[in-house]
């Protein structure tokens, strides 16, 4: 296997003209493409001093330059670190510490917010995008490192850690390739394919489901800088895309806009979703449609397909996430790592070359996710007869919101540091809207007064906003059990329906 790039570069010798990417109503042919890229990658060697192992950052919207950039640090060895825009300045100046990028590349509409997060990092450069691309369009010299292939470091993607802190998942060439091949099986991806991207692309979901595999199999991407329902039904109806990838919080929102019923559907063969246990109203009314629903299961760390329906499955078995991909091994297990019988639930641990080479910077993380060869995701789940995995809950008190991973240590942290809060525990709580929303459990400090609105106010600027607590339970001490640990699956049932 080359590096990753030759994926666009062979596809344009096989259809140079083939529209790789459409945006905004503009059509980049496959040829255009594979020269972006080769362009992007001379300029970070030449211009900007990028080598092998190096990482080069990127805070933006989605657009076809952030996708030149992937495959151009794969070209010449580099890691590709995507950004979450959501995140404010103090959160994204921990990740930038934290994997010390050489460069920042940022949109026009980000350029604030990096350089702001990047202030107290001077080694790294703020880079507009658009002056990448002129470099790109001027560089001279090498544009690829001849060691770069499968073994090679690609993509650093942060994910929410159970410290409170975010962690780098490094994921190598291989992992993307064995990824794209798992999406090739479950949905039968192939060069006809037009696949509409509307999520973020710096998570694993909106950059790999099914948008970098399309450049494998020599489809066409749709792309659009972020989501909007009604943009996306637009897109349907006019772009006419055969393949789209939707969390359950966007699939609502397509649901609930007035344009749902009237939008002509029936290019889409397929739609996929995840990130969280679906429910099945959304699955029903995807379904009354005509559209095949196939859900997958995955995390960041795991590239991220690992279980998955095919088409078909989602009517047959709705509450399934699948079955375990082709290219990777999936286990059902207990904490001592022995394969539980049929039935009986344990925590999926997945095996294969998808998998995250390490945490960055963090050996004990690594050592604890990836013990006895198997990565231990935390999540559980049973097998039935037939092979079908069932996701049931989580180990770790995760909460997801929108496709977005929350977890509680991180808001938990931030209250401890208040004066007037003696105690606090952070739960989900169901939501018509977003699966999940965080619900903030406090005790105050002796003889302070706190108020729920001023109290849910503190978080702004400080947390990223799908991270606020949306509401807040005042009580006089918190249950613990005998080792001192807070009993949340009994906070979990106080907050129910408030």
């Amino acid at each position: 296997m080359n590096d990753l790039s030759s994926w666009v570069e062979k596809n344009a010798a096989f259809t140079p003209s083939k529209t790789a990417i459409r945006f905004e109503g503009e059509d980049i042919g496959y040829a255009r493409f594979a020269e972006t890229i080769r362009g992007h990658a001379r300029a970070l060697k030449t211009v900007h001093g990028i080598g092998r192992g190096d990482r080069v950052a990127f805070l933006g919207f989605n657009s076809p330059s952030m996708l030149a950039l992937f495959f151009a640090c794969a070209r010449i060895g580099a890691m590709f670190s995507p950004l979450n825009w959501r995140l404010v300045a103090p959160e994204l100046a921990y990740i930038l510490e934290d994997s010390a990028p050489r460069i920042l590349v940022a949109d026009a509409g980000h350029a604030g917010l990096a350089r702001e997060a990047a202030a107290g990092c001077p080694d790294i450069a703020v880079v507009p995008a658009d002056e990448l691309a002129g470099d790109a369009e001027t560089a001279a010299g090498e544009d690829r490192d001849a060691h770069a292939g499968p073994e090679t470091p690609c993509l650093l993607v942060y994910t929410s850690g159970t410290t409170g802190h975010p962690k780098g998942a490094v994921l190598d060439q291989r992992a993307i390739q064995v990824n794209a091949l798992n999406c090739v099986h479950y949905a039968g991806l192939t060069d006809a394919d037009r696949v509409l991207t509307v999520l973020p692309m710096f998570h694993v979901g909106g950059l790999n489901i099914l948008t970098s595999p399309a450049f494998y199999a020599g489809g066409t991407v749709v792309l659009h800088r972020r989501f909007d329902p009604g943009a996306t039904l637009r897109a349907i109806a006019g772009e006419r895309p055969t393949q789209l990838v939707l969390v359950p919080a966007t699939i609502q929102a397509a649901i609930d806009h007035p344009d749902w019923a009237d939008t002509d559907l029936s290019s889409l063969r397929i739609l996929t979703t995840g990130s969280s246990i679906v429910p099945l109203h959304l699955i029903d009314a995807v379904q009354a449609r005509g559209i095949p629903v196939c859900q997958t299961y995955g995390l960041t760390e795991t590239a991220p397909v690992s279980i998955y329906q095919k088409p078909g499955d989602g009517l047959l078995k709705p509450r399934s996430t699948g079955k375990c991909g082709l290219h990777c091994e999936v286990k059902i297990a207990d904490d001592e790592g022995n394969e539980v019988p049929v039935g009986a639930s344990g925590e999926i641990l997945i095996r294969g070359g998808n998998v995250l080479r390490e945490y960055w910077n963090n050996g004990d993380e690594t050592r604890r996710a990836l013990r006895g060869g198997w990565f231990h995701t935390g999540d559980v789940a049973y097998r039935d007869e037939e092979g079908d995995v069932f996701v049931i809950d989580r180990k770790k008190d995760i909460v997801i919101s929108g496709g977005e991973n929350i977890y509680p240590a991180e808001i938990e942290q931030l209250v401890h540091r208040m004066d007037d809060i003696a105690d606090v525990a952070v739960v989900g709580r169901e939501d018509a809207r977003w699966g999940e929303v965080p619900v903030a459990v406090i005790v105050p400090a002796p003889g302070a007064r706190v108020a729920a609105s001023e109290f849910l106010a503190r978080f702004e600027g400080r947390l990223a906003r799908f991270k606020h607590p949306k509401d807040v339970l005042f009580l006089d001490a918190l249950p613990r059990n005998a080792m001192g640990k807070t009993r949340k699956h009994e906070l979990r049932e106080m907050v129910k329906g408030r």
